[in-house]
């Protein structure tokens, strides 16, 4: 198949597709569709159409664009037009998670693989109810049992639908925990000599002014 061909198809099926495709699929989804011809499609075919996809769709002319997030190849809307898209959304759109289950999905990512007893170590409270969120909305997963540890208790891990609700494709694109720290650190105003030296005189002087005028006070009594 011709690579101008080709591009339409696999244009199409991103499209069409209500999670992210990776090139791996899109390869399998194709020859599926043609499997009368001789000559598959190749990974490569398959990139170099994603890439001819990508910049067709960087134009301003389009208001959406060609992105790699949760693994896979999607559109998204680009960001100038969040806000438009949110008003015809709502409030769905502006849904957020609660602390408690942002906190727990934290841990989770950072930590994972994970059992809930760990988590809770962790937060100090009980995570029933945030972990039941967290895999009713998807962003984590049941991924096994601890056979290392009493009674084997579920394992918990992020999804694929996690890397996609941030916009990431790997857990290795999370901001390191160090980075995160590193904004929170108030940093030291930096004193010279000359400072220290400065607030000495004026200690001194003012003692020296609270003697004078305790001197006065006792002189007109």
């Amino acid at each position: 198949m011709e690579i101008a061909n080709l591009i339409n198809h696999v244009e199409a099926l991103i499209f069409a597709s209500e999670k992210p495709l990776t090139a791996v699929e899109i390869v399998e989804l194709v020859n599926n569709a043609f499997g009368f011809m001789d000559d598959k499609v190749t990974m490569d075919q398959v990139e170099t159409s994603i890439n001819g996809i990508n910049e067709k769709y960087q134009s301003e002319f389009y208001p959406f664009e060609l992105r790699q997030s949760g693994g896979g190849w999607q559109f998204l809307t680009k960001k100038e037009f969040h806000s438009t898209i949110a008003q015809l959304n709502g409030d769905k759109f502006l849904k957020r998670l609660s602390t408690a289950a942002l906190e727990t999905l934290a841990i989770i990512a950072y930590k994972q693989p994970i059992t809930k007893s760990e988590i809770e170590a962790i937060r100090g409270v009980n995570c029933d109810y945030s972990i039941q969120k967290l895999l009713e909305k998807e962003l984590i997963i049941i991924s096994g049992r601890s056979e290392q540890m009493v009674g084997k208790p579920l394992i918990y891990a992020t999804s694929r639908h996690f890397m996609d609700y941030f916009g990431i494709n790997t857990s290795d694109e999370l901001p390191k925990i160090s980075e995160v720290l590193a904004e929170q650190i108030v940093l030291p105003t930096l004193v010279n000599a000359e400072h220290f030296e400065m607030e000495g005189e004026i200690e001194r002087q003012e003692t020296q002014d609270n003697r004078d005028a305790q001197g006065e006070n006792i002189e007109g009594a």
